[in-house]
């Protein structure tokens, strides 16, 4: 059943593109809530051992090459699968009124979440690799042909950095294949490869994935890319696109080569924690409201990284709750900042913004935003909270100075996203009479309902993890202590 998600995805796309553009939203959007449908009935599902990662789907393929349609299932996919269905709904709502080109927008964005669909469910690893590069050709034209704010660089920059990675996975891809004879993930991940050629081939492939997800100094990419992009693009890339790279350091990476990062895992806890503090510090200092979500989530991705290199089953199951948490804050924040916020004021700039004290004429964007910046926060009641505190008690047992920086960071993150959510909607003013009642109370457009339900599903899935991460980490949690990786 799961792997009609990818099936009705990309016949979606297809439908999208050839049939009369009104309708175009209208597919895009059935084809997105039978995903999240398909998503949320395996998620209760109990045909399936959660624990391993179990086959779906198995056919021939390459025959000559050991090449296999092969898909699989467990705990972690399911989960991230989830994350994907929720961002893909709520990216269609709030592209809801796009006029331009609406036929090649809507199967662009559904190309993305077909690739994201079939990475987060292949277990052959050429048929990974081809869903993960899949995905980076619409991310290019979404940006380029729906962006803004230097959108040709921002598309450059990011294909030109989704390449690099790409690359680097796909030597490691023939170095494992080569060795091992197999593209199967899970013989991968039993058989035997020598400590002399895992030294060298993990930080090869784990970097190559982790480009994706940002880590420190290679993250230059997302904070520029999440500008350029269109609303929709900026909530497909954090909620989704940045946990293809963390996902494939943790099934791939770190599964095939245990040795190679058990090596190496200390130098990725100094990367993830310089990544934490650094965005945290520069977000303090941006204007730009989506540079500050943008640094935003290369601060968060930086939690994911600091779990896995823990090498712990608690670490690596608060590092893909983190995934799903941040995919949900980082896609809700960039809504409000790209869709309510900027069409109807025409700007970005914080100081610009400050003056207008926007949460009187949009009290339900200011809402939305005040949950979304306690969840980015970590407030308790909140999956930010559940996905970092899983993370942190991970971590101190192998890195406690690591965590000790992280919560300095932590503060950052507090300081730039008060910042933000009081520039943004709440001003810096002390009195009304500081600033003339034409500006503080602006007559604004109205939020829409595709708005609304789009910020409402998303302000749902974080406030039930928040108040119930066992829904999750229940089904998180085995798949992890199943990883081969796991340190002693």
């Amino acid at each position: 059943m799961i792997a009609w998600t990818i099936y009705l995805t990309f016949a979606g796309a297809f439908f999208a593109l050839i049939l009369p553009r009104a309708l175009a939203r209208w597919i895009a959007l059935a084809t997105t809530a039978s995903g999240l449908g398909i998503t949320v009935a395996m998620f209760f599902c109990d045909d399936f051992d959660l624990r391993t990662f179990e086959t779906v789907v198995r056919a021939p393929w390459v025959p000559a090459l050991r090449m296999e349609y092969h898909l699989a299932l467990d705990g972690i996919s399911l989960t991230l699968a989830l994350v994907t269905a929720l961002t893909a709904v709520s990216a269609v709502l709030f592209s809801w009124d796009v006029e331009h080109r609406p036929n090649e927008f809507f199967f662009w964005l559904l190309l993305v979440v077909a690739g994201s669909f079939g990475v987060f469910l292949s277990a052959d690893l050429f048929l990974f690799f081809l869903f993960y590069e899949l995905v980076i050709v619409p991310k290019y034209f979404l940006i380029l042909i729906w962006g803004s704010t230097n959108k040709e660089y921002g598309a450059m920059k990011l294909t030109l950095y989704s390449f690099l990675g790409g690359a680097l996975v796909f030597i490691g891809i023939l170095v494992a294949y080569v060795a091992a004879g197999s593209l199967d993930l899970q013989q991968l991940a039993q058989f035997p490869f020598s400590p002399q050629l895992q030294r060298w081939a993990f930080p090869v492939l784990f970097l190559g994935f982790a480009i994706l997800a940002g880590i420190w100094p290679l993250h230059t990419w997302a904070p520029t890319g999440h500008v350029a992009a269109p609303t929709a693009g900026s909530m497909l890339l954090a909620g989704i696109v940045m946990k293809l790279g963390a996902y494939g350091a943790l099934r791939v990476a770190m599964n095939i080569f245990p040795e190679g990062f058990a090596l190496w895992r200390n130098w990725i806890a100094v990367l993830a924690v310089f990544g934490i503090v650094y965005a945290a510090a520069v977000a303090l200092r941006q204007r730009d409201l989506k540079f500050v979500i943008g640094y935003s989530s290369v601060s968060h991705m930086g939690f994911v990284l600091l779990g896995l290199a823990t090498g712990s089953a608690l670490g690596a199951s608060g590092s893909v709750l983190q995934m799903f948490s941040h995919g949900v804050i980082g896609a809700l924040l960039f809504a409000v900042a790209g869709r309510m916020i900027y069409p109807r004021t025409h700007t970005r700039d914080l100081d610009q913004l400050s003056p207008l004290r926007l949460y009187r004429a949009m009290p339900f964007a200011a809402f939305t935003f005040v949950v979304a910046s306690a969840a980015s926060m970590g407030i308790p009641g909140f999956s930010g909270f559940a996905a970092e505190i899983t993370i942190l008690i991970g971590a101190w047992k192998a890195f406690p100075v690591a965590v000790w920086i992280t919560g300095a960071g932590m503060v950052l993150v507090a300081a730039f996203t008060l910042r933000a959510l009081i520039k943004s909607f709440f001003g810096e003013t002390t009195s009304p009479a500081e600033t003339p009642a034409a500006e503080a109370t602006p007559t604004l457009a109205p939020i829409t309902l595709p708005e609304k339900l789009g910020a409402g599903l998303l302000m749902f899935a974080t406030f039930a993890v928040g108040l119930y991460p066992k829904l999750l980490l229940d089904r998180i949690t085995p798949a992890a202590e199943a990883m081969r990786f796991l340190q002693p």
